[in-house]
């Protein structure tokens, strides 16, 4: 094997080895009860950090310095458009569906509980919506950073740069999409971080989100040199598809097969949104920095 070869997967190989170990315990203790929620909810957030961790022990290891994993704010319009690219392709998403009759819009039981849970139950339906979308979309979006940090800094902040300096923009994104979908899947198939289809299709549509979404990702880490893109992305993609656009949307019979990460809708957008993303790749020559 060439010498060469071998130095520039030693760091890689390295990464994954951490990244199993360290997901091996969160693994085991979510499915042991088959919940995400389980341990309050802690269990799974340590799950999230622990591609950040596997990223932090290899740089330390390496005696690199920390400061490689891209922690530079980076220019501002660059966070801005991460925060708004996932609200962009979920609105296209959802949509769709409510416009297909997919899914109905909106969701009378849910709405009721935030309403009640808000203190809202005077207003109209349409107006506790609205409000519920500007408290979750600006005053959710801290704590869904804090988790979303635990990934990107393995992610984004060690694999993307250390995969892109061999390998370029389209194989990059394509080995840390899979690989991110890959991990994700012992709790799509022995927990309930699904919608209830079948696996084969639940896995399906997940991976082809996952790898295409890592795209979006690269793009916006190489072109900013910046982590925080990367968090923002994440963190902005959970927050709108997970606490906000799926909980809104009643069932119509087989809405499962639609929504969320799991459905068929989302991945087909997200797809478009790879492809408009790798047609930019030439602008990623050159990084930008505050």
């Amino acid at each position: 094997m060439d010498s060469t070869s071998s130095n520039h997967r030693k760091p890689v190989l390295l990464y994954l080895g951490f990244l199993i170990v360290f997901s091996s315990v969160f693994y085991t203790l979510i499915i042991h009860t088959g919940k995400l929620g389980s341990g309050f909810g802690n269990y799974v957030v340590g799950l999230m950090w622990c591609p950040g961790l596997a990223g932090i022990c290899t740089t330390l290891i390496l005696k690199r310095d920390l400061s490689s994993l891209g922690w530079q704010w980076g220019k501002t319009k660059y966070q801005v458009w991460s925060y708004l690219v996932p609200l962009l392709y979920a609105l296209a998403a959802y949509g769709i569906i409510w416009a297909t009759g997919w899914g109905k819009f909106y969701n009378a039981g849910f709405v009721e509980q935030v309403a009640s849970s808000f203190g809202f139950t005077s207003l109209p339906a349409l107006v506790t919506i609205l409000l519920y979308f500007l408290i979750q979309g600006i005053y959710g979006l801290p704590r869904s950073c804090a988790s979303a940090l635990g990934e990107e800094i393995g992610w984004r902040g060690f694999l993307v740069p250390e995969l892109y300096k061999k390998h370029g923009y389209v194989k990059t994104s394509l080995v840390v999409g899979i690989i991110w979908s890959l991990w994700h899947y012992p709790i799509l198939l022995f927990a309930d971080y699904n919608s209830g289809t079948p696996a084969w299709f639940g896995l399906s549509c997940f991976t082809v989100m996952v790898v295409s979404i890592s795209f979006v990702f690269t793009w916006f880490r190489i072109r900013s040199n910046s982590i925080w893109t990367a968090v923002l992305l994440h963190a902005s993609h959970n927050l709108f598809i997970q606490s906000i656009f799926s909980p809104l949307t009643a069932d119509t019979g087989n809405t499962k097969y639609y929504i969320d990460e799991f459905g068929a809708v989302l991945p087909v957008i997200c797809l478009v949104i790879a492809i408009y993303f790798w047609s930019r790749r030439k602008e990623l020559t050159v990084q930008e920095s505050a």
